[in-house]
């Protein structure tokens, strides 16, 4: 089937928003990345499975995706679907200390909201600039905490088109992982198990992170975050500087000199111009070390 027919017919199944050719650079925090064939914002979950229920019937590929912090989209784009997972309303339940949030709202939104109802344990997250969905399929984290030890349960969707509750403690969360991935789950909403504590020392905490972020890392610049994990006893950080990377540049992308693991899209840097840069990195840190960094961002399209 041609992506024309596809869209015309999905349009008659979803009330969502369908994107023709909608440039990825647009939906990537690097700024980076060719066109997707098509785009949906979703409505709702309907709108979801009815898509990946067409996308599978005729063999379409199709790629789920949130805030798009962690992604480096090639040069030729995506070819088939990308499903945005739009935001959405943020609900508290004050009595059980809960937070109820959808897949494609930002984590600092939610930690906002948390804070402005004196629940403490997503203060970490103020300056995380991923959604729900993407931070906890790859367990994101700062300030030496991570999402997965504030997830109470997360509401997804599976193969069969199947509405799941998951426990926290199945998703079997690691640094930088969690199971949902490797499941083909899709998540929908996440409830947080948070804390008590006074609005005032919460939002005190919000600041000091956000302003230790400001301080250590590099602002002003497109950038995904760290690009690389930390190997076990260090930081990739520390490891690309002292093998004097800091600075490299490979066309408009440039390796920070404000934080090693971060590489900046200068102007108009292209997803090779980043790859042939993770390359370099990884070559000069494997030949000083003999440690071959892993990247911690994920790489899709041609």
């Amino acid at each position: 089937m041609s992506i024309c027919r596809f869209r015309e017919e999905l349009q008659n199944l979803i009330s969502g928003e369908i994107l023709v050719n909608e440039p990825m650079s647009l939906h990537t925090t690097w700024r980076i990345g060719g066109p997707a064939d098509l785009m949906l914002i979703p409505e709702d979950i309907e709108d979801c499975w009815a898509a990946i229920k067409l996308a599978k019937k005729y063999g379409i590929p199709y790629l789920v995706m949130g805030n798009g912090s962690n992604l480096l989209v090639k040069d030729r784009g995506i070819r088939g679907l990308v499903i945005k997972m739009a935001a959405g309303e943020v609900k508290v339940d004050e009595e059980q200390n809960l937070i109820f949030a959808p897949a494609g709202t930002l984590l600092p939104v939610v930690a906002r909201v948390a804070a402005d109802h004196a629940l403490s344990g997503l203060e970490f997250a103020v300056g995380i600039p991923a959604s729900v969905g993407g931070a906890i399929v790859m367990n994101a984290g700062a300030h030496g905490k991570s999402i997965g030890e504030v997830v109470k349960e997360v509401n997804v969707l599976d193969s069969d088109g199947e509405l799941l509750v998951l426990p926290g403690r199945d998703l079997d969360f690691r640094y930088r992982y969690s199971n949902i991935l490797q499941k083909n789950f899709i998540v929908t909403k996440a409830v947080f198990l948070l804390a008590r504590a006074p609005a005032v020392e919460i939002k005190k905490r919000m600041t000091e992170f956000l302003e230790k972020r400001r301080q250590l890392q590099p602002v002003g610049k497109p950038n995904a975050g760290s690009v690389f994990k930390n190997p076990a006893g260090t930081s990739a950080g520390r490891l690309i500087d002292a093998a004097g990377c800091k600075g490299l540049t490979v066309g408009d992308a440039q390796v920070s000199e404000k934080h090693a693991n971060f590489i900046l899209n200068l102007d108009s840097a292209t997803a090779h111009d980043v790859l042939t840069l993770i390359e370099q990195v990884k070559n000069a840190v494997y030949k000083k070390f003999n440690v071959m960094l892993e990247l911690e961002v994920q790489v899709v399209g041609e």
